[in-house]
Order: C-alpha cells, then sequence, then structure tokens
C-alpha cells in the first residue's frame, strides 16, 4: 500500500461496506454499540495519517478489524451467518464470530501500541515493548467488558444482542482470553514485517 492512495482505499472500501450494514441491519441500536468504535477510530487516523502516518500493516488490521464489526453490527454477533457454519463444521455449542471479534481486539491494539511505542522512543527493548503492548491489549478488552456491563445495566434486555453471551456464564472470560491470545499472535507472528514497516517510516 503506497501512501495517502492506499489508506484513502482502505477507508473508501469500509465506508462502502459501512454504508451497506446501515440499509437493513437486525436492529439500529445494537448496530450502533457494535459499530461506534469504527465510528471514533476511523475518523481519528484520517485526522492523523499525516501527522503520524501508521505502517501499511495496521492500516490494513485497523481496516479488517472494522469491517468485523460492521458485519457483527449488520446481523449481531450471534447471527452472523459465517458463524454459524463454523459452529456446524466444528460442533460447537454457539456462534464464535464474536471470538474473531475478540481476537482482533486484541491483535489491532496490541500493534498499534507497540508502534507508537517504538516509534515515539518511549521504549527500545523489543522485549519490554511487546510486554507493555499485551498489557495494553488486555486493558482495552478490559474496558470493553466493562463498556459492555454497564450498557446492560443501562438498557436492560435491549442490550442482549450487543452483550451477545449466546447464555454462556463465561463469556466475559473468553473474550478477554480470546483478545490476550490475538494480541501474542501478532506480536510474535507479525514482529518482523511490522519491524521492517516501522524502519521504513523512520
Amino acid at each position: 500500500m503506497s501512501g495517502n492512495r492506499g489508506v484513502a482505499a482502505l477507508y473508501l472500501g469500509v465506508l462502502v461496506a459501512f454504508v451497506a450494514s446501515a440499509i437493513r441491519p437486525h436492529d439500529y441500536p445494537t448496530w450502533l454499540l457494535e459499530t461506534l468504535p469504527a465510528m471514533i477510530a476511523l475518523p481519528l487516523l484520517w485526522a492523523t495519517r499525516e501527522r503520524f502516518p501508521l505502517t501499511a500493516l495496521l492500516y490494513v488490521l485497523i481496516a479488517l478489524h472494522a469491517l468485523v464489526l460492521i458485519v457483527g453490527g449488520t446481523w449481531t454477533y450471534a447471527e452472523v451467518p459465517a458463524g454459524f457454519w463454523v459452529k456446524d463444521w466444528f460442533g460447537l455449542s454457539r456462534n464464535p464470530y464474536d471470538k474473531l471479534g475478540h481476537f482482533m481486539q486484541g491483535l489491532v491494539p496490541a500493534l498499534l501500541a507497540r508502534e507508537i511505542l517504538l516509534r515515539k522512543g518511549y521504549v527500545t527493548h523489543r522485549g519490554m515493548a511487546a510486554f507493555l503492548s499485551l498489557c495494553v491489549a488486555e486493558a482495552i478488552s478490559a474496558w470493553y467488558e466493562l463498556i459492555e456491563w454497564w450498557t446492560a445495566l443501562a438498557l436492560g434486555q435491549g442490550a442482549d444482542a450487543f452483550l451477545g453471551t449466546q447464555g454462556d456464564p463465561w463469556d466475559t472470560q473468553s473474550d478477554m482470553f480470546m483478545a490476550g491470545i490475538g494480541a501474542a499472535v501478532g506480536l510474535l507472528i507479525l514482529r518482523r514485517l511490522h519491524d521492517a514497516q516501522i524502519a521504513r517510516l523512520a
């Protein structure tokens, strides 16, 4: 992906998906709650693309994460058709699509934190940067679970589709676990590619 054209192409693709998802979602309150993180993050990234451009890797992963959120908002996480296919293939007891969302919720913030820590010079040791990035990802995951809890308290049954627990009493814990796995996978598997792209930006 080259410069602003690549970023613009990614944003255009996400915007098209976003508009399409808003036409006839499962229900608008859930759609709004699920897609709100993308609504907040994407304008911020666009506004800072000149002052602090990110690596191409991060822009691609952020766009993919936004698409995961948009799909989840369109059907609700418990009703995404692709999740039912996976459920049937593996004989699962629930639609696992929400776990993909939480995997991305760990992967993307971890790499974003790593990039900021290394490029701004806050941390120079790669091992410490990985540890702190993992902590940031888990902290974001924990805060998201708190936000879900507060939303449930405020909306009552109206938040059931947003919570998407599907009767799982350990849903909160498994969500945070999946975020940790996403962060660890990203930090382990993508670190060399990430470092190469950070070096080019520097």
